[in-house]
This record gives C-alpha cells, sequence and structure tokens, in this order.
C-alpha cells in the first residue's frame, strides 16, 4: 500500500511530487502537514527544506486542492485553499514562502472570480442606453453624431429602460453650453440615487467578497482550470528566478571587484558565475566555522571549483575572520530567504554582522531573492522569523554536565535589519526599499496580507 512505502522511506520532494497523482489528496496534505509522531512530515521533519524547495511544495498541493477538491462556488475553493494553507504555514512557520504562495493563489481565485463576473452578459450592450436626450445644440455646434449603425439598433430594440439612462452620460449632452439653465435640465433625476445603486453595486465590478452565488458547471471548469493554469505560472516563474537575477550580473560587478558572498546560495552562485564570463573579479566566500563535533567538510568546493574553471580567485573566509577583509570589498551579496515588507531580510546566521559591517566601512550589501520572497509582513515577533538548528554539533553527549546544565541554542537564520541593505534584486530587475510596497501591493491581496499572522485552525 501506499503508506507502507512512506513510512519505509520518507521521500524528498522529487518523490513527493511524483506520488501526488497516487495518493487521496487528504494524504498528500496529511504528508506535508501531519504533526503526528508516526507520521513523516516532510515540512514539519525539515525533509523538504529550502525556499524554492517549500514553495514548490506548496504550489504543487494547492494545485491539487484546486484540481481535485470538491467545491461548489468560489467561497468554498477560497475556503479550501486557505484551510489548507494555515496547514502547511502551521507546519513551518518559519518559511515564509509558504504563506507567500499561499496569498498568491488565493489573489489569483479572486482575480479570475472578478474577471468571470465582469464578462458580457446576454442583456443588450452598454452603449444602447445611451440614447441622446433633449439636443439643444443647433446642428451647426455640433462637433459630431451617433453612428448610423447605433441609430438603427436603436429603432429596431424599442425604447430603453429610463431607469438606466441617468447611469450614463448622454452623446449629445457633451455638446450642451454651459450655463445655469443646461446644466440643472442635464442633471439626472432625484430617484437616481434609489433605484438603480443597488443592481449598479452587484454589478461584478468589486473583488468577490464572500458573498458569490453557486456557478453552473460550465463556470465551474472554467475556473478550475483559469486557475491552475495560474499555479503554473507561479511554478514556472519560481523555475526561472535564478536565470533571470542572473542576467543582471554585468551591471552589478565590474572589472577588478572583490566580491563577498555569504554562504553562496544556489542564486547567488548562478549571479556570480554568470557575471565571471564578462568580468575579471576576485570572491570572497565566508563559510561556518568548523564543528567539533561533525565531520570536516567544504560545503563550497565544488562552487570554487567552477570558479577556479571560469579564472576567477576565489578565497574562503571563516565567518569570524571576514569582517576584518572589509576595507577591500567593494560588494557584499547575500542570497536570502524572505524579504519583509519593512525592508528586512532573513538570511542565514552571521549575515547581519557582515551587512553591519560592510555598513560601518561604506560598502554595498545586495540581497538576491525572486519576487515570490518578498513577503507582505512586517516582523514584530523576530523571535518568530528564526529558524532554530540542531545544537548537537556544537555539544555532543559526552558532556554530559554541560548538555543537563546549559540550554545550547544554534540559529540556522536571522534578521537582517533594513537599514542594513541598500538593494534589492528580483527577477522583475533592481529595487530600492521604497518601492518594495507598489511590489507587495501588485501580488498580493490587502485581505490576504494578514494570513501569515491569523490563528484560526
Amino acid at each position: 500500500m501506499p503508506s507502507a512505502a512512506v513510512n519505509q522511506q520518507p521521500p524528498n520532494l522529487d518523490k513527493y511530487l511524483k506520488s501526488l497523482k497516487g495518493f487521496p489528496l487528504e494524504s498528500s496534505i496529511e504528508r506535508l502537514t501531519s504533526r503526528a509522531p508516526d507520521n513523516n512530515s516532510l515540512l514539519k521533519r525539515r525533509q523538504i527544506r529550502g525556499s524554492e524547495c517549500c514553495a514548490i511544495a506548496t504550489a504543487h498541493i494547492l494545485l491539487q486542492v484546486v484540481a481535485r477538491g470538491k467545491w461548489q462556488d468560489v467561497d468554498g475553493l477560497l475556503e479550501a485553499v486557505y484551510a489548507t494553507g494555515r496547514r502547511l504555514v502551521d507546519a513551518q512557520p518559519t518559511e515564509l514562502v509558504v504563506a507567500n504562495i499561499v496569498r498568491r493563489v488565493l489573489a489569483l481565485i479572486r482575480d479570475e472570480a472578478a474577471e468571470d463576473r465582469n464578462e458580457p452578459s446576454s442583456e443588450p450592450p452598454s452603449i444602447a442606453p445611451m440614447s441622446p436626450v433633449v439636443d439643444a445644440t443647433p446642428p451647426t455646434q455640433k462637433s459630431w453624431s451617433l453612428p448610423e449603425t447605433v441609430v438603427a439598433r436603436q429603432d429596431s430594440v424599442g425604447d430603453f429602460p429610463p431607469s438606466r439612462a441617468g447611469l450614463f452620460p448622454s452623446y449629445s449632452s457633451s455638446n450642451i453650453p454651459k450655463s445655469l439653465f443646461h446644466l440643472l435640465s442635464a442633471s439626472p433625476p432625484s430617484d437616481f440615487a434609489s433605484a438603480p445603486s443597488s443592481s449598479f453595486r452587484n454589478s461584478g465590478t468589486s473583488t468577490p467578497t464572500g458573498r458569490a452565488g453557486p456557478v453552473n458547471n460550465s463556470q465551474e471548469s472554467t475556473l478550475r482550470s483559469e486557475v491552475i493554469d495560474g499555479i503554473e505560472e507561479i511554478l514556472d516563474e519560481i523555475s526561472q528566478v535564478d536565470d533571470q537575477i542572473a542576467a543582471q550580473a554585468d551591471a552589478q560587478i565590474h572589472p577588478g571587484d572583490h566580491v563577498l558572498v555569504h554562504r553562496p546560495s544556489p542564486t547567488v552562485q548562478r549571479f556570480i558565475l554568470r557575471a565571471a564570463l564578462k568580468r575579471q573579479f576576485t570572491v570572497l566566500i565566508t563559510a561556518e566555522m568548523p564543528r567539533p563535533h561533525s565531520a570536516p567538510t567544504d560545503p563550497h568546493a565544488a562552487f570554487a571549483k567552477k570558479l577556479s574553471a571560469a579564472g576567477i580567485n576565489s578565497i574562503v573566509l571563516r565567518s569570524a575572520a571576514s569582517t576584518a577583509y572589509m576595507p577591500r570589498i567593494d560588494k557584499v551579496i547575500l542570497g536570502v530567504r524572505a524579504i519583509l515588507a519593512n525592508g528586512g531580510v532573513v538570511a542565514d546566521s552571521g549575515a547581519a554582522t557582515l551587512a553591519r559591517a560592510a555598513h560601518q566601512a561604506g560598502r554595498a550589501v545586495v540581497a538576491l531573492a525572486g519576487i515570490y520572497k518578498l513577503s507582505p509582513e512586517h516582523p514584530f515577533d523576530e523571535e518568530s522569523l528564526i529558524e532554530w538548528a540542531s545544537p548537537s554539533t556544537f555539544v555532543g553527549f559526552d558532556d554530559g554536565p554541560l548538555v543537563q546544565g546549559v540550554e545550547v541554542r544554534s540559529a540556522a537564520t536571522e534578521l537582517v535589519p533594513p537599514e542594513l541593505v541598500d538593494m534589492y534584486m528580483t527577477n522583475l530587475g533592481t529595487h530600492s526599499r521604497d518601492h518594495l510596497a507598489s511590489l507587495i501591493a501588485d501580488h498580493y491581496k490587502p485581505e490576504d496580507a494578514g494570513f501569515h499572522l491569523s490563528s484560526d485552525g
């Protein structure tokens, strides 16, 4: 049975995505979010980790909710996505990209539903009610008149509903002389606000507010396919982020620069390697201090080898000694896990120290991240944004008194204050801190901004 296979070997992201079609929807959600001790929660136990992997897993499971979930209307779909998103966020609250993807899918559903409601219906075209009223303008003063086709159509349809005449300005009234008499005579009837206002407010021009009626099978199928296409576009965007950011490398790195990168992520590595195709510069790589209870490894050896093959000099530094090189550094590049609404970034531990040293030395700090990592949240509770790693690499169980009497905490991430970051580079271009608010407004709905902060469920 599939459940037995899961218990035998917890899958990584690739295995999980391949198995989605073979499991029921609820089982697939449980494998990501369950907190049961006998269940391998891939997010809770960090078997799927990293911003990109978590974003991909979130988008795929929400796609399954849209494609295979049982919902009858827009409200039902919003509730299903919201409930699944809450479970994903609760399983891994420090990965802000999970909530970001949920917000974008919610915004996508609202936009598609609003477009469907605004589509033309079987009612007469909106140009029909624009019939001429009293025309006091002499023919010599007319700048233009109704087309003959519209006049003919008006004759064939007959009289238009008088209650809608006040909703639209007439064509000929635009040429009435601006005297007090004509202004008063052209004003709408006094009962305009009472009669047609209710139908106008409910015409579908606003975002769905949770009161939409049930949709028929055709509308449901159309909405389902449109939302699925939108989620697939989000997945395509995530897959192209690194290449789009790397395309801007030539404008940021100049010949002879000394560039400091802190624990370079795949995005930073591709950015540096793209610049190495046309530039000659030096890369300083900061690495973690060797752990006393772990095997000595160099996680950036493969990256240094690629730099050497490209003819780029690279120097590997320990985090504690990297600040001493700051006077020789031209630019600090950070691969971040999230960008907050105020401009602060969540990055690997040690990044704040480097950013502060660069700020004191007058060196630019550049944060690289896909736009899907931009979060509308503010860091009111910094502790909730930090991911804590296992302290076993610092303290072993052979240190009995130390293990029992001291609480050892090892931070995997930390928050870099916004005043220490000079520039933000995303797949949409280079941005300043003041531009982040408009980017957030472009990608998220105001009603979903507090999704991660809510505590229901």
